[in-house]
Formats: C-alpha cells, sequence, structure tokens
C-alpha cells in the first residue's frame, strides 16, 4: 500500500468506504486501508481545501434557500417552510430552531422527537390524526435538520437534545410545564425514542406519558458493524474527507433491499430504514396542506440543500443516545423512578400515565430488533414498560399512523 500512488490510493479508500468493496473483504483489507488514512491525511489539503471557518452555526435551508426564491417556488419545495399549522422560527444560542404548534389550547398535549434522518414532516400522520382527536401537538426540526440550524460546535448528544427540547416548550405561547399545564405526552420515534428516554430520566415530572417509537438508546454493541465502527471514530480519518465520504452515501439514496436481519448496523442501515417503501410513500398523508410530501424527497431535498444536516448525522452517529452502553444509565434511573412512584402511597403519587414506558416497535424491524429490546428494556426499566408490536418495519410510525394515534390517545 505505502508504494501506491497518492491518488491511487485515495481512490481506492473513497470507493473502500463507499461501499463499493461490500462483499467479501475481510477486516484486515479495512484495516490495511484505513491505515493508510496517515498518507491520505497529507492529500486533503490539495484535495479536499479545509475549511477555516470558525462558523459556530450552519445555518438552514430557511436562510440559504428560501430568500432566494418566490412563494409560488416555496409551495412546490419537497419540504414547504409551512408544511403544517402554526409554524414558528425560535431563535436560541444554538440557532434558529423550527417549531410547529397546533390543535385545541385546551387539550391534551403530545411532544414528537423525531428520528436521525427525516425532518420532523415523520410524525405528521400522527400529530394530524391526534388533533382530529382533540389533541395540542407540537413538533419541531432536531439541529441540522429541516428548518433548524446546526450548532456546529457541540457534540449532539442527550444533553444538547434536551436543552432543544426545552427551548421549544418555552417557545409556546401557552403553557406546557407549568403546574397548571397538565403536564404532556412525550413521543419519541427512533433517534427521538433514544432523546425522549434520557430527557425523561432527568425531567420525569412533566410527563403524563412517555411512548417511544422504534426507540434507540438500547442498541447492542455487538449490532454496529466493524466499518462503521471504524468509519465514525472521530480522528481515524480526515473529518473533510469522512464528511465526503458520508455525504456521498447519504446523497445516493436507500438501498434496493432492506437490511437482512443477521446483518450488523452500519449509517446506509439508519437511512434506509427510516423510509419507508415506494408505496407506501405514495399512499401515506403527512401534512394536510402539501398531501404530495413524501419522506424520500424530502430527505434527499434536505441532503442536498442544509449546510449543517451532514454534519448533524455524523455527530449524531458519534454522541446520540443510541448504544446501550452509553445510555443503560439513563433509562435505568427512569426504571428506578416509576419503581418509586409505583410503590408510593396514592395519594403522594404523581403517576406518569400508568408508571410505564409504553414501546412500540414493528415486528419487521432490522434496526431495533425485538428479540433484544424486549428483554434489554425490561431490565433497564425494572419491570415498568408496556410493549406493543405491528405488522411493520422500522418506518412503521409514518405508515400506521392512525394505530399509532389511537394507541397514544387511548394513554391520554
Amino acid at each position: 500500500m505505502a508504494t501506491m500512488a497518492p491518488m491511487a490510493l485515495y481512490n481506492q479508500t473513497v470507493d473502500f468506504l463507499s461501499g463499493a468493496f461490500s462483499n467479501n473483504q475481510t477486516h484486515l483489507q479495512f484495516l490495511a486501508v484505513t491505515g493508510a488514512s496517515f498518507t491520505l491525511g497529507l492529500l486533503a489539503r490539495s484535495v479536499f481545501p479545509r475549511n477555516e471557518s470558525s462558523q459556530s452555526v450552519l445555518v438552514s435551508p430557511r436562510s440559504t434557500v428560501l430568500p432566494g426564491i418566490s412563494e409560488s417556488e416555496r409551495r412546490k419545495l419537497p419540504l414547504p417552510a409551512d408544511v403544517f399549522p402554526g409554524a414558528r422560527d425560535v431563535a436560541s444560542p444554538y440557532g434558529s430552531i423550527r417549531v410547529y404548534e397546533w390543535g385545541p389550547e385546551d387539550g391534551p398535549k403530545v411532544l414528537f422527537v423525531h428520528g436521525i434522518t427525516t425532518p420532523c414532516i415523520s410524525l405528521g400522520g400522527v400529530a394530524h390524526a391526534l388533533v382530529d382527536r382533540g389533541c395540542r401537538v407540537m413538533l419541531f426540526d432536531l439541529f441540522g435538520r429541516g428548518y433548524s440550524d446546526c450548532p456546529a460546535d457541540l457534540p449532539q448528544d442527550d444533553r444538547l437534545f434536551s436543552t432543544q427540547i426545552l427551548l421549544a416548550l418555552t417557545s409556546s405561547p401557552i403553557s406546557w410545564t407549568g403546574a397548571e399545564s397538565g403536564k404532556f405526552c412525550l413521543t419519541g420515534y427512533s433517534l427521538g425514542g433514544g432523546i425522549a428516554a434520557a430527557f425523561a430520566s432527568y425531567f420525569p415530572q412533566l410527563l403524563s406519558s412517555l411512548v417511544l417509537l422504534a426507540p434507540s438508546g438500547l442498541l447492542r454493541d455487538s449490532q454496529i458493524s466493524f466499518q462503521s465502527r471504524l468509519l465514525y471514530s472521530k480522528g481515524l480519518m480526515p473529518e473533510n474527507i469522512l464528511a465526503y465520504l458520508v455525504t456521498r452515501r447519504l446523497k445516493a439514496g436507500p438501498l434496493t433491499t432492506p437490511k437482512p436481519k443477521n446483518k450488523k448496523l452500519n449509517a446506509a442501515d439508519v437511512l434506509t430504514e427510516e423510509l419507508p417503501s415506494q408505496r407506501a410513500a405514495a399512499t401515506q398523508v403527512l401534512s394536510r396542506a402539501y398531501p404530495h410530501i413524501n419522506i424520500p424527497s424530502t430527505v434527499a431535498w434536505q441532503v442536498n440543500n442544509h449546510t449543517g444536516f451532514v454534519h448533524a448525522f455524523m455527530s449524531s452517529m458519534r454522541y446520540g443516545p443510541i448504544l446501550r452502553e452509553r445510555q443503560w444509565n439513563r433509562w435505568s434511573r427512569l426504571g428506578g423512578y416509576l419503581t418509586a412512584q409505583n410503590s408510593a402511597p396514592s395519594s403522594e403519587n404523581e403517576k406518569l400515565a400508568d408508571n410505564k414506558v409504553h414501546i412500540l416497535c414493528g415486528n419487521n424491524d432490522s434496526i431495533i430488533v425485538k428479540s433484544e429490546l424486549v428483554p434489554d428494556a425490561t431490565a433497564a426499566l425494572g419491570g415498568n414498560v408496556v410493549f406493543k408490536f405491528y405488522e411493520a418495519g422500522h418506518e412503521f410510525p409514518s405508515t400506521k399512523y392512525e394505530e399509532v394515534a389511537s394507541y397514544i390517545f387511548d394513554l391520554l
């Protein structure tokens, strides 16, 4: 390897990490290629000029796309700025946050947190269905997704996301957290499920109920592929090259087939599993104002137009509430709280719904595996958990939204 021409070495490394050698290559071959990243690093300055900007916030399409197009062109975007009612942009030290809130002001409150790839449009079907039932709903785009900016100098971990939840809540014209607010139901999907569980472990007294849809947070270490571990290990390769590789993979769109259940998780699987099939995407209605909106086109547009999306995706993969080894303490803290509440006298019991965490998943989910999730969540939460499974995959909240909404409403 050391005698290869520099550009030949570069091209082989890019092809390898982009999946061109995804057949039966061994771990030793991968180590040989990535070991050459020291040589590759010498090329990085000329092949990928370093960004010397000290910019701390990477702005969303709200600042880079919307100002340059007409109102009619805005309505034709894969993600229009008014895709949901009650849109507002919340200024914060971390950048602007896009929040949507609508429904009866005196109705039961539900806050949604979406996944790693798709902005909050993925939960639009559930949100609309709950408003139909008289609920007040709030959704927001996580940092680096949709129309929310991305802080470039902070890790996307549960601390940052918990802060973002509080910022979204306090931006409401009505109280979501006050003594007379009636508390709210927190519902998180995929990465948002891990975020919601971590938030609930610190602020359970704010919640009336906790619903986790195919949640991350307890993904076993053995589920992550060797290649992905090296690819997302900070410092192994120059960041500008790694960002290029991830961008290239994300722009390629979903895989043609779902991840086999016996295959370990990589970044491509995360992207694919959040996207519904083309058939499902054609039938789902996630936005009442724009019924043609679908998740695949929204994600593709986001990859190409949000300056902070690739950074947010990479940072969430590295630091987000995904792996069991990092999140067990949060889940067990929440379980301890629920156990204590269940043993308290009823007159002193400020219940989190029925003092259970409600976990909804798809039987065919190849990322959140039922046979691992059930024992791990049961143990971490001290048995204070209820499971519901649907005949679907990881994308079920965007395809079975009426069923999910009915389940949540029954809790309220």
